[in-house]
């Protein structure tokens, strides 16, 4: 399975209809985890957008910061936790089983 990979600095999620349109630019670009700065939302979850989940945290209180993940559904088994650190650093654990194995498959 391939798996692209990107982050973007959105600037903000805050508008009503950003996620929307964020969501809909990674499907354009087929990328199926990104992670995102500038997020500034209020506290912390996780959200649908269209065929991706939103894992995010809060920024501070006066709607700056804040990071996340976008994450496609087909991949969505293999993210196994994200933590949120700071408003600012963040990680996801992804579970890649297959890649080690394709990648010496492609060796021999």
């Amino acid at each position: 399975m391939d798996m692209r990979i990107g982050t973007w600095k959105v600037r903000s999620l805050y508008r009503t209809g950003s996620l929307t349109a964020v969501a809909r630019e990674l499907a354009r670009y087929k990328l199926d985890l990104v992670s995102v700065q500038e997020v500034r939302w209020d506290k912390g979850g996780r959200v649908r957008a269209g065929s991706s989940n939103f894992f995010y945290a809060k920024g501070n209180k006066n709607h700056q910061l804040g990071t996340g993940f976008i994450v496609h559904r087909r991949i969505i088994l293999t993210a196994k936790r994200a933590e949120f650190v700071s408003d600012r650093m963040s990680y996801i654990r992804v579970v890649l089983r297959d890649f080690w194995h394709n990648v010496h498959r492609n060796v021999d």
